[in-house]
């Protein structure tokens, strides 16, 4: 495949598209717990910075470095869901039942925090990975894309 390079739209998401669709998908994130949002949809505002930068002829980078491993980050992302559903059965009680901790924190002070945050990101990581996947598939370009194996993706 191949593209024309725009130097406006690669200088646009670069410079500060990226950053702030990255900002917005953490706080969508994470107000998902209490509110609508939550990992999923997250994880698709992400993942369209990463199409993103696909479209603009780059690989999909953090902070400028390629991202190689999308496979890890799906399989972490599923052992946080997981684990999230499953530790509630070790206490007694329902799977996905939610759990309020609020630490003081000394300089911020108190900080609501709720089990279901963890399944969220968990959620958040799977879908940020499998857009990050299907990016690889559909634009491995030679050497450029290196599968988790080390070996080229084909």
């Amino acid at each position: 495949m191949t593209f024309i390079r725009s130097a406006i739209l690669d200088e646009l998401v670069d410079r500060w598209l990226s950053k702030v669709a990255a900002l917005v998908a953490l706080y969508v994130t994470f107000r998902g717990h209490n509110a609508p949002g939550g990992g999923f949809a997250g994880g698709l505002v992400l993942g369209g910075v990463f199409v993103l930068q696909f479209l603009t002829g780059r690989e999909p980078h953090l902070r400028h470095r390629p991202i190689r491993r999308p496979t890890m980050l799906l399989g972490a992302g599923l052992l946080m869901a997981l684990g999230t559903t499953a530790v509630p059965l070790f206490v007694d009680a329902a799977p996905l039942e939610s759990h309020i901790w609020k630490p003081d924190i000394p300089v911020i002070g108190e900080v609501k925090v709720v089990s279901s945050m963890f399944f969220d990101l968990g959620v958040f990581m799977v879908v940020v990975a499998v857009v990050l996947m299907m990016l690889l598939s559909l634009g491995a370009r030679g050497s450029s894309l290196v599968g988790d194996d080390g070996g080229e993706v084909s």
